[in-house]
């Protein structure tokens, strides 16, 4: 029988040899992929990354190397290569976070996970302000959302004029995509309204004999002239009462809006025959749209109304904010006189 040599010493220290360089190349290789996936690259320079409907990767790549967003550009596009990212590029806004690596970062973009947009408004007085306002927060530009404003056949969708298309905006916080589209938007503004208009405020105002869109323009009114909304509900009974009366409702608020003037704090006698629909010196009724966004709190006010027989109002003349009532044109002279008297002493001429 022959005898086997034991493996000489020689063979086994190559063995040991390659068997090391073995490991330091994979741990190497593991260190390299490592840091190409999951090693810090995003530099925290920039908040979010904005990518815009229809954007391209190389698009995309662009902003991150132009803004700086990542320390190695090159390692993100291996990255982004080789997880197939540039087939699969979504709009939104991203919240990028200092450190994160290029698997975390493209695993977030490839997904479409997005940080919503808060968006609050109120009191904005024109559809182009706050078409303005809200351009600022989503990415439809303001023209893209003042021109479904401006749109008959669209707002007739939903049952509005483009007079009073305003008064679908309820004053609320809400929670969006920054890539929401202007039609979504309004989609998501007119559920909120629908929401709001529920069965039993429905009732209200078809016993005030006003549609809703009525109720929010006769509340924007409202809204303009109380500066308290404690008050409200008794400014709202008074408009109420003219209205039933068949009288004009002489709200300086609506010859402001008319005159596009919001510097105006005395309306002289002569801005009175300014001609415009919204002029409700000139004209009966309630004017064609809201003189400004209504809060909800004078909606309700409209809707909750305090019943009682005034039909005449003036500023109180201690600037407190609040109004003088009175039902009859002997006691609202008197009330007007003594607020004359405090803006001439206060030299407010217009």
């Amino acid at each position: 029988m022959t005898e086997q040599k034991a493996p000489s010493k020689g063979i086994l220290k190559k063995f040991i040899i390659a068997l090391v360089l073995l490991i330091i190349v994979v741990l190497a290789f593991g260190a390299y992929y490592y840091s190409k996936y999951f090693g810090p690259n995003v530099t925290g320079k920039q908040e979010y990354l904005y990518i815009h409907t229809g954007a391209t990767y190389d698009q995309v790549l662009k902003t991150i190397q132009d803004q700086d967003m990542v320390k190695d550009t090159a390692s993100f596009n291996w990255a982004a290569v080789h997880m197939n990212y540039p087939k699969r590029v979504k709009p939104g806004r991203y919240h990028l976070h200092q450190g994160m690596g290029n698997r975390k970062l493209i695993n977030m973009l490839a997904s479409g996970t997005q940080e919503p947009v808060q968006l609050e408004f109120h009191g904005l007085r024109q559809k182009e302000q706050f078409a303005g306002f809200v351009s600022k927060k989503i990415e439809p530009d303001s023209t893209a959302i003042i021109n479904l404003l401006d749109s008959a056949s669209y707002v007739s969708k939903y049952g509005f004029t483009t007079d009073n298309v305003y008064t679908m905006f309820m004053p609320n916080s809400y929670q969006l995509y920054w890539n929401t589209s202007a039609d979504k938007f309004f989609e998501k503004m007119y559920a909120n309204y629908e929401k709001f208009w529920t069965p039993e405020r429905k009732q209200q105002a078809a016993a005030l004999n006003l549609t809703l869109p009525q109720v929010s323009i006769l509340a924007s009114i409202v809204d303009a002239e109380a500066l308290h909304d404690d008050e409200m509900p008794a400014v709202a009974g008074l408009y109420l009462n003219r209205l039933k009366k068949g009288m004009k409702l002489e709200a300086d608020p609506t010859v402001i809006f008319a005159l596009n003037d919001f510097t105006i704090k005395r309306v002289l006698n002569r801005y009175l025959s300014y001609n415009s629909p919204y002029n409700t010196y000139l004209h009966t009724g309630l004017p064609p749209g809201p003189i400004m966004m209504p809060s909800v709190a004078a909606v309700k006010s409209v809707l909750n109304y305090q019943k009682s027989d005034y039909i005449y109002m003036c500023a109180k003349a201690d600037f407190s904010g609040y109004h003088a009532f009175a039902t009859n044109v002997a006691d609202h002279l008197v009330n007007a006189h003594k607020f004359q008297q405090a803006l001439n002493e206060r030299n407010i001429k217009r």
